[in-house]
């Protein structure tokens, strides 16, 4: 059996800046110090006058950010997620949300999938944090095909967005070839009628594992990948919820405000349905091998199944 290709999408965002940057010349991209992490370095060597290293100084990267966009440019903001989205939170909402600059933030290592770095740096609230700024797209890769069509959109975009990328390197679920992303747009990964799998991030792939076991036990879940997870795509769940009458939602981050949250305030005042949440349940990470740390969470292909089959054993 060939083995399924992976890569982690923050290299896909180094690899996104560098083709991008080559096609436009209008946009520069900020480093907090950690080009070789964030992978801005891969767009540094190729435009070194384009990259700006900021130092350990997220806030003011931010600023400067905001200035560069301001006066006419696109500006891409890169850092882990718990100093980008929280450290910053205030300058990203002052000086880049309340004014809608055309600021790309680009936030790696999020989540628990950080592994040996602890829970001082598994931010698991960024997407909650991002959400609540009025005008600020929030967008989760699954994939490195979907992380790279991302970064273009985002570019593309007129306002600000924040994208989450990962340490941990991903199965490539989607072929390039035939690939078409859109903001505010998921997308139906598999099609089924007994419930639907809403995920996002790197829980896509978990999910479609967790679906392919489910089949086994002749339940049918259908699988969507929800990238965008503000502005949400209404249509969609809510026509799965209409067409399986239940939802699970599955997601690397807090089950307080992230997608899970997203998608229950849609049903909820839309379309009444039961709804199960499985993410990172009101706690923090711990230090650890980060394919541990996933698997100990429920957030592989057999927790997913096997939180599943318990919440519909109920």
């Amino acid at each position: 059996m060939t083995e399924v290709k992976k890569i982690a999408t923050r290299e896909s965002y180094g690899r996104a800046l560098a083709a991008l940057g080559a096609e436009h010349e209008d946009f520069l991209v900020l480093d907090a110090d950690l080009a070789g992490s964030t992978k801005t370095a891969v767009f540094r060597k190729a435009f070194p006058e384009r990259h700006i290293n900021c130092g350990i100084a997220e806030q003011n990267m931010i600023g400067v950010a905001a200035g560069i966009a301001a006066a006419g440019k696109v500006a891409f903001a890169s850092s882990f997620a718990m100093f980008a989205a929280g450290r910053a939170f205030e300058q990203i909402r002052n000086s880049v949300g309340y004014p809608q600059l055309n600021v790309k933030i680009a936030a790696t290592h999020a989540g628990i999938s950080v592994g040996e770095d602890g829970a001082t740096h598994q931010c698991n609230e960024d997407i909650a944090l991002m959400r609540t700024i009025p005008g600020m797209v929030v967008m989760v890769p699954a994939d490195d095909v979907e992380a790279e069509a991302m970064v273009r959109a985002a570019y593309a975009h007129r306002g600000p967005v924040y994208m989450r990328f990962s340490r941990l390197a991903t199965p490539v679920l989607n072929d390039p070839q035939n690939y078409h992303f859109e903001i505010g747009r998921g997308i139906t990964m598999r099609d089924g009628s007994d419930l639907t799998i809403v995920a996002t991030g790197l829980t896509v792939s978990s999910a479609i594992e967790a679906a392919e076991e489910l089949h086994r036990d002749g339940i049918n879940a259908r699988v969507i990948d929800i990238h965008t997870i503000k502005p949400l795509d209404r249509e969609l769940i809510l026509k799965a919820a209409k067409e399986t009458g239940k939802i699970v939602t599955v997601e690397e981050h807090s089950v307080i405000g992230g997608l899970g949250a997203a998608v229950c305030e849609l049903l909820s005042e839309e379309l009444p349905t039961p709804v199960k949440r499985l993410g990172i349940n009101d706690c923090f990470g711990e230090s650890g091998p980060a394919k541990e740390l996933v698997a100990k969470y429920g957030l592989d292909g057999a927790g997913v199944y096997k939180s599943i089959k318990a919440w519909l054993q109920k």
